[in-house]
């Protein structure tokens, strides 16, 4: 885990959980952290070590997901000498260096049913047994699981046991995804980006213009947290002039000007492609406009707005139905307003400049 991160933000969902997370460390039941990627579940679990009685003992961090399905009990439970192939000396697990501190395991989610089986007995019971060893060992450690799977509906399916999730879920922590963090994105911007500017040895912070603070705050930002730091880091890094406003954001550093003349050199393989029925052309919702005159990306978004109009009109601005009804959730129907600048009030101004 990186040690020179800190938690950035004011938003009320984020600080909820931050302290949520502050009150379960003093106890010594496990906790599961939920959220996306790029949200800062390590750093929860940071938190929760170091804010607990057992912040001077050892913070054991494993990720589930990094080792093939037939290490992972050897790692979490260390194995005997001569317990398998390869295992010329004993070795301890985590379990066993996690001994009176706290054991972080990331990607839980993705845990075969045999180690879940021996993980339950873990917790349950505080003792292991070293794969190939006849007797079992007591250890005390506190367990803090990750994941961003939905462990309840996999517990249904039966891919992953019901008592080690109702064993696990002392206390739930669900991160808020940074599209859902009101205002955080301008806290976050400027605190990667003066540390940017800190490392390039500028004299000075010139800071975000107001264009690209727009842009990075109507941003879906699939990645979270970890992704913003990329974006903000690397217009940093290019931006030439430490003393003007940094004006230039860039999502997506793979994109290249030759993908688009690749796909244009080839138009044989294009023909190749049977041809589909013609099929009627999509109607625009009320509150839109005609396509003819736009580029793609106008069209889209001036389609998106029709939608989102008409959706609202027809449920009196009852935000919650009209997210139901176009298939949205209400933070994601509330950030898309934001993008299109919606709200009841310019609307009904809207509807006034048209009669």
């Amino acid at each position: 885990m990186e040690r020179d991160v800190q938690f950035i933000g004011q938003s009320t969902a984020f600080l909820d959980a931050v302290e949520r997370a502050s009150r379960a460390a003093a106890v010594r039941r496990p906790v599961l952290v939920i959220g996306e990627r790029g949200t800062g579940k390590e750093l929860i679990a940071q938190r929760l070590h170091h804010l607990s009685p057992r912040w001077g003992e050892p913070l054991i961090t494993m990720n589930c997901a990094a080792l093939p399905e037939t290490l992972i009990e050897a790692e979490l439970f260390g194995h005997e000498a001569g317990a398998f192939t390869g295992a010329v000396r004993a070795r301890a697990g985590r379990f066993e260096e996690a001994d009176r501190g706290t054991l972080f395991l990331d990607e839980l989610g993705t845990l075969s049913m045999a180690a879940q089986e021996r993980l339950l007995r873990a917790i349950e019971y505080g003792e292991i047994a070293r794969i190939g060893a006849s007797r079992p060992v007591q250890v005390d450690v506190r367990v803090v699981a990750a994941t961003n799977a939905d462990l309840p509906r996999m517990a249904e399916e039966g891919t992953f046991r019901a008592d080690l999730l109702d064993r696990l879920s002392f206390e739930v922590i669900n991160l808020p995804p940074l599209r859902a963090r009101e205002g955080d994105v301008y806290e976050l911007a400027d605190y990667y980006g003066r540390r940017m500017a800190t490392e390039l040895e500028w004299d000075t912070w010139p800071g975000f213009s107001a264009e690209a603070m727009a842009v990075l705050d109507a941003h879906d930002w699939p990645g979270n947290v970890r992704e913003l730091r990329n974006v903000v880091e690397r217009a940093v890094y290019r931006w030439a002039n430490e003393y003007e406003a940094i004006a230039e954001i860039v999502f997506d550093p793979f994109e290249s000007p030759w993908k688009a003349a690749t796909v244009a050199a080839a138009p044989e393989r294009v023909q190749q492609v049977p041809v589909a029925a013609p099929q009627a052309p999509l109607s625009m919702p009320a509150g839109g406009s005609s396509l003819s005159g736009r580029g793609l990306r106008e069209s889209v978004e001036a389609y998106e707005r029709g939608l989102l109009v008409e959706a609202l009109d027809r449920h009196r601005w009852n935000q919650r139905r009209a997210a139901g009804a176009i298939g949205l959730t209400y933070d994601q129907l509330r950030h898309c307003m934001k993008k299109h600048r919606l709200s009841e009030t310019a609307r009904r101004s809207e509807s006034d400049a048209s009669t």
